[in-house]
């Protein structure tokens, strides 16, 4: 039998129209979707899955979004995201996908629209701007990650 691999990478922090706020000791400096596309390539993973919670997150859907890179964001590239405030233990987004909507969904794509309206519906509640999680590309990658079983 042959398998397929691939990589997922979370990434989770502030975000900016620019990119995303990386933080190491004293070191900040801001991962631009130019540059995380460039490591994902040197990576030599063909399928990847790439989730990115942050605010204006959507800024790295057109750098990494391919048939073989499905790209989930927390946010649009013209919007914040809500609930990474001290001592939260998620973000909306985060809670949403990670802690309820994957723990009972079917697939991925699933995991996602349940995650989106679960955000939408707190952030109308809260009286925020709604955030528009996206979901791009992956066209190759989403029929490996069907259960098997």
């Amino acid at each position: 039998m042959l398998r397929k691999t691939f990589s997922f990478l979370i990434l989770t922090s502030h975000g900016s129209p620019d990119g995303l706020a990386i933080k190491a000791g004293r070191h900040t400096e801001t991962l631009t979707p130019s540059r995380l596309s460039n490591m994902l390539a040197k990576t030599g993973v063909r399928h990847k899955v790439v989730v990115i919670s942050a605010c204006y997150s959507g800024v790295f859907i057109p750098r990494l979004a391919n048939p073989d890179v499905l790209v989930i964001t927390a946010a649009d590239a013209n919007h914040p995201s809500f609930g990474c405030q001290d001592k939260a233990k998620w973000t909306y987004f985060g809670d949403a996908f990670f802690n309820v909507a994957l723990r009972k969904a079917v697939s991925l794509k699933d995991a996602f629209l349940d995650a989106r309206s679960l955000v939408r519906k707190r952030e109308l509640r809260e009286h925020f701007e709604p955030s528009n999680p996206l979901l791009a590309g992956g066209a190759d990658v989403l029929p490996l990650l069907v259960g098997r079983p």
